[in-house]
């Protein structure tokens, strides 16, 4: 690996890392800079999901004391976690580099939309919708979540804006608890998926394990820079971090 390829990876890893602790979307930069240095888009796609796995443990580990009560909601969404997330993981893997290529800038794109409506979706999120939630809520509910899933192994970036919707619409309240269980059905999906492209040797080892490290370490520095810019001024960085790769890639296929 040239060193300035190394530099640029490690970089976007210890940013990754560290966005993905306080405000989530740390794909939006990790992913892209595997692109920019020459790596084949889906075999960056599937090394990234390897190299920030570590890093959703970290954070549903931070997060394990608020899933306290939450049992109802993981034992419906579980199984649909995993059986999207696996699903999702084929289906990348099924996908041509050439076809992933073309669809990279729009998921890019997409998530980067996704990640600039965590706030209002958040805010909605939390209103009072601890009424009753009958059984056709939840099937909805659980097929989604699989939906979920299957964007999250195939992709991934902006999915616990997705899950906090639509653990608002089933009856959560309580934010703090949200995110508990929005980390655990993270760790699902991505774990599953991360499993299934390390047996089908789609890994770049050499870069997913030096990214890894990175991320552990960009995750520790995470609420440093929580503290010093905010979580809005961090999510708006993002934004405009992955808005700028969405352009790039988007000409760079004119």
């Amino acid at each position: 690996m040239i060193l300035w390829q190394q530099a640029v990876i490690v970089a976007a890893a210890f940013g990754a890392g560290m966005v993905n602790a306080v405000a989530g979307g740390g794909t939006l930069l990790s992913f892209p800079a595997l692109v920019f240095v020459g790596r084949d888009p889906l075999l960056a796609n599937a090394t990234n999901t390897i190299a920030l796995w570590p890093g959703s443990l970290g954070g549903f580990l931070g997060h394990r004391r608020e899933m306290s009560g939450a049992g109802r909601w993981i034992a419906r969404l579980a199984l649909p976690s995993l059986l999207g997330g696996i699903t999702g993981a084929v289906l990348l893997l099924r996908t041509s580099s050439r076809t992933f290529a073309t669809l990279v800038p729009w998921l890019i794109l997409g998530a980067t939309l996704l990640i600039a409506a965590n706030e209002p979706v958040a805010r909605w999120a939390q209103r009072d919708r601890a009424g009753r939630v009958g059984a056709a809520w939840w099937v909805g509910g659980v097929v989604f979540q699989f939906l979920v899933g299957v964007y999250g192994g195939y992709f991934g970036a902006g999915i616990g804006i997705l899950m906090l919707a639509a653990l608002g619409v089933l009856g959560m309240i309580d934010i703090h608890k949200m995110n508990g269980v929005k980390n655990f059905l993270a760790l699902l999906i991505n774990g599953v998926a991360a499993v299934y492209f390390a047996a089908s040797g789609k890994v770049l080892w050499a870069d997913g394990l030096t990214m890894a490290a990175a991320a552990i370490c960009g995750g520790l520095a995470g609420a440093a820079l929580a503290r010093w810019m905010g979580r809005r001024a961090v999510r708006r960085v993002v934004v405009a971090i992955g808005a700028l790769m969405a352009i790039s890639m988007f000409l760079r296929r004119l």
